[in-house]
């Protein structure tokens, strides 16, 4: 509540003894702010990138884990969780390392071995945008989680009665185990928007707008902050942003009825 007053003002961060009241003023110049619209589209091209593939490979991996004819069940478990607990900065140098055109693994032994030309354009839109979708899979750990537990929750009576009818085991995959876990991966996806949409990396100074291919709005929203020091604008972009997610959430919540599988809900 405090940042939503702090909208309506000129606070400036080095000179906050000569703060008034501007009124919408700070709303008025997001209409007049060009990167605004690339800022919305390069964050939405975030999310279609990224939270989809999370979702699979959530899903993919939970049916691996709940076979029960997986050896060493929780040591595997444990193994795909553990990059989720690692900082998400940490694993995006790790990246950058690896790749790096001049330094990194990828140029040096793998790609010579394989007979292919080295990698020369890391900081490009296309090479980020890739970059970003690997280092997204590190993230997966939670909702490989819930969809296990959703999975184990299925009774072996509904699938042991699909095999007595000749399904086979794709068939009761996708007719039977993915309309059940439905809640479960309407759960992660909302969990996978707000994460990805930004707010991590809003206090990291070293993350500064510059302008690339994939970089989130909350970028926008550090580099008028502790570039330009502008509290009250930056204020107003976080709003802002905070009303264009809601909107897809509460999209989300009424799309769920066509898809979601409640059993406890009255028809």
């Amino acid at each position: 509540m405090a940042s939503f007053a702090i909208s309506f003002t000129d606070f400036h961060m080095l000179k906050p003894e000569e703060t008034s009241f501007i009124g919408i003023t700070n709303y008025g110049r997001l209409l007049q702010d060009e990167a605004i619209g690339y800022l919305i589209v390069a964050t939405l091209s975030r999310v279609i990138r990224a939270v989809p593939l999370q979702l699979v490979a959530s899903i993919f991996l939970a049916a691996l884990l709940a076979n029960p004819r997986l050896k060493a069940p929780t040591m595997a478990r444990t193994l795909f969780f553990l990059p989720s607990i690692i900082p998400g900065i940490a694993i995006t140098f790790m990246w950058f390392g690896f790749m790096d055109p001049t330094t990194g693994w990828l140029n040096r032994f793998i790609l010579p071995a394989l007979g292919l030309s080295g990698f020369n354009d890391l900081y490009s839109d296309a090479a980020f945008a890739f970059l970003y979708s690997i280092n997204s899979l590190w993230a997966i750990g939670p909702g490989m989680l819930i969809m296990l537990g959703a999975m184990q929750s299925i009774s072996p009576e509904i699938n042991e009665a699909a095999r007595v009818d000749g399904a086979g085991p794709l068939v009761r995959f996708f007719r039977i185990t993915l309309p059940i876990i439905t809640p479960a991966i309407f759960f992660t996806l909302v969990i996978n928007l707000i994460a990805v949409f930004g707010g991590v990396i809003l206090l990291d100074r070293g993350n500064s707008f510059r302008g690339q291919g994939g970089i989130p709005f909350d970028n926008y929203i550090n580099y008028w902050m502790f570039d330009q020091w502008d509290l009250g604008y930056a204020a107003g972009l976080a709003w802002f942003f905070f009303v264009i997610v809601m909107i897809v959430v509460i999209a989300l919540f009424s799309s769920s009825r066509r898809w979601v599988y409640f059993p406890d809900r009255e028809v």
